[in-house]
């Protein structure tokens, strides 16, 4: 009995305890409390420290109270918290600061942080929050700063946004806002910040943006602005402009070359057109200039060199002509000059290749003509020089390798000659060497072959000699182009050490001996091409172990032997082109069998026996669109299943001594082109084949026993073919027939058991 009313008394004791700390805890602290049941994910610190244990929530995480003991400033600033932002805010009477960023929030914004009259701090950036930014945060009086970037928010800017005369710092980026930029917003006399980036904002830019004095930084690019170019020649604060990304049309005005302390200029992809101002070089601050991808016409002016805290100049992709301005070479803090995709002309200005802090020359695809002087051997910074597609001419100085930044070298079509200099990765930092298309001459430097940070070699149509260098591992290179040259000697096995590369071409060379069988380990390759060579040898069966390969070219060498049975195992091959060989042998089915292959070109060989009789069957050969048997030994009929290769569109089966009609031939209805001449086909050529017979007649001579039936398809005579084909009707009338004797049915016996046995 004691201890049943001893139970009880503990309970009513700690219900009055409980209800006691809940009468005790004030507004502020209640009002929380109620946030939080709108959260679906609430931190441990909260669950833990939330209660009411203490009359005030002063010591609670994240908040912070003002001497009477009201919450001024709520941060939960990356509080791990996902939820909605409850109604219940309004409540917080004496909010000057709420920080919910970078949280799982959620939802719309509540329209009762309108009545927080004394806030002064929104910050709700990096959450999920959706919907419309509500009006009612125009009554915010005392509003200074309001971030609600990176988040779902959609619909229209409050136009009441001008009420908002203390505002300083607007950031309402990365959302899905609509609709036109409230011209109210030139009312915020305060306001030094607007981001609006990457939204999806339409019309013009508002001409009271010209009101705002005091603005620092303007960002709206990313959006689907138009109208003309605004006039910003009153913010003399500005110091940040970026507009890119939109649709504005007309010049740049030249009234903001009185934005006096501008430090970046952006306004790439803007539709912009007509000349570029001069009076931009009074912009005596300005460091970063992008102009790029545009419709900017004329001349660059002379007077940007006067712009000396310039270090990053980009105006590529505009129609820009003339000559580079020789003023841009006193721009002593220059790092990047990037004028590529223009119509630029002449040489580039001697004092450009004096500035010490250049990093970036890029000024391909125009115009320029002229050497390189040694001066570049002085520009220990450069990482990134491309003039290709230019006319530059002349010896690249032997020095210009020791640079321990250079990163990218791409001088591909130009007129360079003379030898390719040493060195060129004395920093190990070099991955792109392109020098392609050029008249340079001597051998590779060997040192590219150690140069283990390269991931592009590109050396093709030049005239270089000698041996190709050997090659240490590099797990970076991933194309190597060193066609079209006069490279001498022996494939290096040592290629076997680049074992990520996925692109080889050596074509068009003097290489000799055998294809190295250690290329095999090149098992991500996917290109690889040794065409145009005088290789000789078999080819080597450990091919087939590149299971990643997709083209294949060796045509045009001296290989030798048997077509490998193992490139059945190639089974993402596109493209097989083994002519012009001396391969012997069958051909054999199992190529047509691979079920990527779209074009086998085995021409030019010495191959023999007959065409598989299984050529088309099964889905494997269906995406054959070019085959080549041409100039072989091969005979017999054409099997019927080749009708079933029903994407071909190129058949060269010339030059071999096959025989039998057409027939299957004439079912490939998507042929453009076929040349079966120089064989022993006889009978009438299929009407499906007349287009290819009327487009090129000589495609099909050579072949005395062939015909053409004159009655078919409305025809009364053979008219255009009688130099060419027989008619079939004159064969007829002739009575040729066809004697069988006991000689000649074993004959056809013995063709068809040869058919069945090589056919495989």
């Amino acid at each position: 009995m004691k201890f049943t009313l001893s139970c009880c008394f503990l309970v009513i004791l700690s219900f009055s305890t409980l209800n006691l700390g809940i009468t005790a805890l004030n507004s502020d602290g209640t009002t929380l409390l109620s946030l939080v049941r709108h959260w679906t994910v609430v931190p441990p610190s909260i669950k833990s420290n939330w209660n009411a244990s203490n009359p005030t929530p002063y010591s609670w995480p994240g908040v912070q109270c003002n001497h009477q003991n009201f919450v001024v400033n709520l941060n939960l600033s990356s509080f791990g918290i996902s939820g909605q932002l409850g109604p219940e805010i309004a409540y917080l009477k004496h909010l000057e600061k709420i920080d919910l960023s970078n949280n799982s929030f959620s939802g719309p914004l509540p329209s009762a942080l309108g009545s927080c009259s004394l806030l002064e701090d929104l910050e709700l950036f990096e959450n999920n929050f959706s919907g419309n930014i509500p009006e009612s945060l125009g009554n915010l009086q005392n509003l200074n700063t309001i971030y609600l970037n990176n988040n779902n928010l959609s619909g229209s800017i409050p136009s009441n946004v001008g009420n908002s005369s203390k505002l300083e710092y607007l950031y309402l980026h990365y959302n899905q806002l609509s609709g036109i930029i409230p011209s109210s917003i030139g009312n915020c006399t305060s306001l030094q910040e607007l981001y609006l980036t990457d939204n999806i904002l339409e019309g013009a830019l508002p001409y009271s943006l010209s009101d705002l004095d005091r603005l620092v930084s303007l960002f709206v690019d990313n959006n689907n602005l138009t109208g003309s170019f605004p006039v910003l020649g009153n913010c003399k604060e500005l110091q940040v402009l970026v507009l890119s990304n939109n649709r504005f049309i007309g010049n740049i005005p030249t009234e903001l070359g009185n934005c006096s302390s501008l430090i970046k200029f952006a306004a790439v992809n803007c539709g912009l057109s007509g000349h570029i101002p001069s009076s931009l070089g009074q912009l005596s601050k300005l460091q970063l200039l992008y102009l790029s991808e545009n419709r900017l016409s004329g001349k660059i002016p002379p007077e940007l060199g006067n712009c000396k805290s310039l270090v990053d100049l980009q105006m590529y992709g505009n129609e820009l002509k003339g000559e580079i301005p020789s003023e841009l070479g006193m721009l002593d803090n220059l790092q990047t000059l990037m004028l590529f995709t223009n119509s630029l002309s002449g040489q580039i200005p001697i004092g450009i290749w004096k500035i010490k802090t250049l990093q970036y020359l890029i000024v391909y695809d125009n115009n320029l003509i002229g050497e390189i002087p040694n001066e570049i051997t002085e520009l220990k910074q450069l990482r990134n020089i491309s003039l290709f597609d230019n006319n530059f001419s002349g010896v690249i100085p032997q020095e210009f390798g020791i640079n321990s930044s250079l990163n990218q070298i791409d001088f591909t079509r130009n007129d360079f000659s003379g030898p390719i200099p040493p060195n060129l990765c004395f920093g190990k930092q070099l991955k792109k060497l392109i020098l392609g298309q050029n008249h340079f001459r001597g051998n590779i430097p060997s040192d590219i072959g150690s140069c283990s940070s390269l991931t592009r070699l590109i050396l093709k149509s030049n005239n270089l000699t000698g041996p190709i260098p050997e090659f240490v591992r590099n797990s970076k290179l991933l194309s190597v182009d060193l066609s079209n040259n006069t490279l001498s000697g022996s494939i290096p096995s040592s290629l076997a050490n680049l074992c990520n590369v996925t692109s080889i071409d050596l074509s068009i060379n003097k290489l000799a001996g055998p294809i190295p069988a250690q290329l095999k380990n090149l098992v991500r390759l996917e290109y690889l091409n040794l065409s145009q060579n005088v290789l000789e040898g078999v080819l080597p069966s450990e091919i087939s172990s590149c299971h990643t390969l997709s083209k294949l070219d060796l045509s045009r060498n001296l290989l030798n032997g048997m077509i490998p049975f193992s490139l059945r195992r190639l089974t993402e091959l596109t493209v097989l082109d083994l002519s012009e060989n001396r391969f012997m042998g069958g051909v054999s089915t199992s190529l047509f069998r691979l079920g990527k292959l779209s074009s086998l070109q085995l021409g030019g060989n010495r191959l023999g026996g007959f065409i598989p009789r299984s050529i088309g069957l099964g889905i494997e050969a269906q995406s054959l669109r070019s085959l080549n048997l041409s100039r072989n030994g091969l005979m017999g009929r054409v099997p019927l299943d080749l009708g079933k290769l029903k994407m071909l569109e190129q058949l060269d089966i010339r030059c071999n001594n096959l025989s039998g009609n057409l027939e299957a031939i004439g079912e490939l209805r998507a042929l453009t082109l076929a040349n079966v001449s120089y064989n022993a086909f006889s009978g009438p050529i299929p009407n499906e084949l007349m287009r290819l017979v009327n487009s090129s007649p000589y495609s099909f001579i050579g072949n005395r026993d062939l015909c053409v039936s004159c009655r078919p398809v409305g025809r009364t005579s053979c008219q255009g073919y009688n130099n060419t084909f027989k008619s079939c009707d004159a064969s007829r009338k002739q009575g040729v027939r066809a004697i069988i004797t006991p000689s000649t049915f074993q004959a056809g016996v013995a063709v068809g058991i040869a058919e069945a046995v090589v056919g495989y």
